[in-house]
């Protein structure tokens, strides 16, 4: 029997890592990559997103994708939806876990889906409607509730407003994305804590770019303030194409170190995943965002002690 994780994590690396790559991977690539990341022991894993294929090429065979991939039914497979085709592209490829994502940031909800904060609030029923019609579970995303780079400090009123909109829709599994990088640690524990504190039954996941190298130390604050689950991409691939100079996600390979020696249980093998970072860094041709990549693990750094000369 699996021992009981500490944390989960989240891999979107074939979903947020991927989809600002020049270098695109082939459909059968991308199977390889998510049936390893199932053997290596996620159990939450974002396979790609149901956008406009004009809009975000590198998406446009997530069909595909879950369809040829092996599947486990104790994993959640999801995607990224922005509206009822995206849905719609759900149910006819099987996927059961789609997100929905609006910015907490007036200009970024603009930039990433042509529409208002509010616009995309109306849309969620009918998407929530279709996709519960069908069995497909819903979540939501908030993007840049720790600052953005137009309107620098988002007013909590604005951030509670869409929770409260995802919360009138039954969506309680929320996730909160720095996709500016900006967040830092106390910024961090002060508003998980309001939120936690004040939506009780709401399921937090945080999401984290490394743009400033506070990444990593915004996932302590995080799990310090009691959230379990994490976003994280493999060789720390990612960014924000409306957000000059945006790094990756935090690194899977990175965030797996830190917890294994802080003896906290992910159930997650980082060799594995150190395979799929190397073939990854490989395929794009380009430094990555990882350091035990380029590093190793903690564990790896064995030196033969010096013996003194006589």
């Amino acid at each position: 029997m699996e021992k009981e994780r500490d944390v989960i994590l989240c891999e979107v690396g074939l979903r947020d890592g991927l989809q600002n790559e020049k270098s695109f991977l082939t459909t059968d690539e991308k199977v390889e990559i998510l049936n390893k990341l199932t053997d290596a022991g996620f159990k939450i894993i974002e396979v790609g997103s149901f956008m406009s294929p004009k809009a975000v090429p590198q998406m446009a065979d997530t069909d595909e994708v879950f369809k040829k991939a092996k599947l486990k039914q104790d994993v959640e497979y999801r995607a990224l939806i922005a509206n009822l085709k995206g849905v719609e592209r759900a149910i006819d490829c099987g996927c059961k876990k789609v997100k929905l994502n609006v910015s907490a940031s007036y200009a970024h909800n603009i930039a990433n889906l042509n529409m208002t904060p509010e616009e995309s609030v109306n849309g969620f029923k009918d998407c929530v409607k279709l996709a519960r019609e069908n069995n497909i579970e819903v979540s939501g995303s908030i993007s840049m509730p720790f600052g953005s780079p137009w309107e620098d400090e988002i007013p909590m009123k604005d951030i509670e407003t869409i929770i409260e909109a995802y919360l009138k829709n039954d969506i309680n599994e929320l996730s909160l994305s720095d996709a500016s990088g900006l967040a830092n640690p106390l910024q961090v524990k002060e508003i998980v804590r309001h939120v936690k504190n004040k939506y009780k039954d709401v399921s937090w996941i945080l999401h984290f770019h490394n743009t400033r190298g506070l990444g990593i130390a915004n996932i302590l604050a995080g799990l310090e303030e009691g959230v379990k689950k994490f976003d994280t991409s493999f060789a720390g691939l990612g960014g924000c194409p409306f957000v000059p100079g945006a790094a990756g996600n935090v690194s899977t390979e990175d965030v797996l170190n830190m917890f294994n020696q802080m003896k906290i249980n992910t159930g997650i093998n980082i060799d594995t995943v150190i395979e799929i970072g190397q073939k990854i860094r490989q395929k794009v041709n380009h430094d990555v965002g990882s350091y035990v990549l380029k590093a190793g693990k903690s564990d790896d750094l064995k030196l033969e002690l010096p013996k003194k000369k006589s």
